[in-house]
């Protein structure tokens, strides 16, 4: 017995002997993959030892945690977890792995809040005004989303429960298209990450009302939130971290986490990531886990009440 917990304390004083695989869900060139280099890069020349980007994309983030699923716990595979696989839990009926029982959380690295944003011809100012005509014409206004099921359509629906408004739902094949028919008017308002939205903001394309963070963001903090607008609890954020799969050994993930979080009070990293819409976090073990529990239960209380499903 003492043997064997020498052979784990020995490998994990070791640790790490080879390269890490970071499994992103999304494609190269987005803000998750970013996070993932600027972050990765750092905390692997602290560990000694690269940190190799693998970008496993679709299904909503479900095929990338799958395989992180499924890998040795060893500290050599880690998942990008984000708010898609909270969201998956209630939006599929059946899954490969188990947020929970899956993985092990070693820290929240940071997230991107969304922005209400509207078509400056709607001729509204406030969350207030903009319930006040949804209400005055039910059915009639559209909202676009970055695809079914995904935080942006969840954010609305989330945000018309709350409302009691009915307003219809046009998804798109991403941020990039949604955004581009929100400028042109063939929708009304929608979602959108604060680095999708705001750079429209200065030219008028576009008119942002509400933030849907808990407090307002430093990069606007004219903004109020959508919370104080009217809508007390109302919060949906992209949210990004790190999980390695269950049973992995604990000085690992310690080692991980002290790796991680030294690496987001780097000024140069803090600064790469806030220029591009993030607020940095790098919480601890326990406080990650914590929060992916509550947003497990947010986000199945709005899928639920959307009737929103994948299968």
């Amino acid at each position: 017995m003492l043997c064997v917990g020498c052979t784990v304390a020995g490998s994990a004083y070791a640790y790490p002997e080879r390269p890490l695989r970071f499994l992103i869900p999304f494609p190269p060139g987005g803000g998750a993959d970013s996070l993932a280099r600027i972050a990765g890069q750092p905390a692997g020349e602290r560990l000694g030892q690269q940190i190799v980007i693998d970008n496993r994309p679709g299904a909503g983030g479900n095929i990338a945690a799958e395989v992180a699923a499924k890998a040795a716990p060893d500290g050599y595979t880690l998942l990008q977890a984000n708010v898609a696989h909270a969201i998956s839990a209630a939006l599929y009926s059946k899954l490969g792995y188990d947020l929970l029982n899956s993985f092990a959380p070693v820290t929240q690295l940071g997230s991107i809040p969304f922005v209400l944003a509207i078509n400056p011809s709607l001729g509204v100012s406030s969350v207030r005004e903009l319930i006040a005509l949804a209400k005055a014409k039910p059915g009639q206004l559209n909202y676009a989303s970055s695809g079914n099921g995904g935080p942006s359509h969840l954010a609305m629906e989330m945000f018309k429960s709350m409302a009691d408004v009915n307003i219809r739902h046009v998804p798109y094949k991403g941020g990039v298209s949604a955004m581009t028919d929100l400028i042109a008017g063939q929708v009304q308002m929608g979602f959108f990450t604060v680095a999708v939205a705001l750079p429209l903001v200065a030219g008028g394309r576009v008119k942002v009302i509400a933030i849907a963070s808990a407090q307002r963001s430093p990069l606007v903090p004219d903004i109020p939130t959508v919370a104080e607008s009217g809508l007390p609890g109302h919060e949906a954020t992209t949210w990004f971290g790190v999980m390695v799969p269950k049973g992995t050994p604990a000085p690992i993930v310690d080692k991980l986490h002290a790796v991680f979080t030294q690496v987001l009070k780097l000024p140069d990293v803090r600064e790469r990531l806030v220029n591009q819409g993030f607020d940095v976090i790098g919480s601890t073990p326990g406080e990650f886990g914590a929060y992916i529990r509550s947003e497990l239960k947010r986000w199945s209380r709005v899928v639920k009440a959307s009737h929103a499903s994948i299968d």
